[in-house]
């Protein structure tokens, strides 16, 4: 897969014994932020239940990841389909008897000017994100009440914090899901389920060019730590939200972003 060819940054993650035998169930796994996601995880010696709309580069990573010994099962599913959603978490019970975590990573990424957000672009970049969430979250919420609790990570946004231009809808949508991370939390926790969400930044996640390398250099000038950060290291996030070293966290957002949202102004910048 050439989203993970090349990484400005490798971390040295800590091992999670208590997630070693449970089941993630990773959504918007073709690319990008869920691939690292899944990769981390699997380190962690997860059994992994990946799924995205796009079969031939999701089935592709999936499959590289079976060559370095990981458990993982595939399911090609659209997440704003009601009856994906449950074949999805069912297929996941079905393959390995359970749900222990969900980390909902699939977005709709493209959006508009506030302008030229027509309906459908609306529905697009707003309601079908929010809905890529809530769909998965509501079966498998269900099945991890009912067998002893879980946890439950949704990958959010910078943009729900600091704007980008021209992302109305992406933006918005990702405002929801923070909101909707502190009300699941709530509405979970007697039923031993922790909800968080993990947002990221600018986030490295395609094979390099002489084009994009600068474009990619152009961005980090202005991340405080200057860099921009890996996929892999989302999933290192993840990996420590699910387990039992954030056993007393629930209902937040973590921001894995290089200080990007700490500033106020970009560095050169004063007023």
């Amino acid at each position: 897969m050439d989203d993970l060819t090349e990484r400005p940054h490798d971390p040295v993650t800590a091992l999670f014994p208590n997630l070693a035998g449970k089941t993630a169930l990773v959504t918007g796994c073709s690319r990008g932020i869920g691939c690292g996601i899944a990769r981390e995880l699997g380190r962690q010696k997860m059994r992994l239940v990946l799924a995205a709309r796009s079969e031939e580069r999701g089935r592709a990573f999936a499959a590289t990841l079976i060559e370095d010994g990981m458990e993982v099962c595939w399911v090609t599913a659209d997440l704003t389909r009601r009856e994906d959603a449950q074949r999805l978490v069912e297929t996941a019970v079905d393959t390995f008897g359970a749900v222990d975590l969900l980390v909902n990573n699939a977005a709709q990424l493209r959006s508009r000017p506030f302008l030229e957000l027509d309906e459908t672009w609306y529905r697009q970049s707003l309601v079908d994100n929010v809905h890529m969430v809530y769909g998965p979250s509501w079966f498998a919420a269900r099945h991890m009440a009912d067998h002893g609790g879980g946890g439950i990570i949704h990958i959010s946004s910078v943009g729900a914090t600091r704007s980008h231009r021209g992302l109305s809808g992406y933006d918005a949508s990702n405002g929801a899901i923070n909101t909707l991370t502190r009300s699941m939390a709530l509405d979970l926790a007697p039923h031993g389920i922790r909800v968080n969400a993990v947002a990221p930044g600018a986030t490295f996640s395609v094979t390099t060019n002489e084009r994009t390398r600068s474009a990619f250099d152009r961005r980090a000038r202005g991340i405080p730590l200057g860099r921009l950060g890996g996929p892999e290291e989302m999933g290192a996030a993840v990996a420590f939200l699910a387990s039992d070293a954030a056993a007393y966290i629930t209902g937040q957002v973590l921001h894995v972003d290089g200080g990007l949202t700490a500033q106020l102004t970009p560095p050169g910048i004063f007023i």
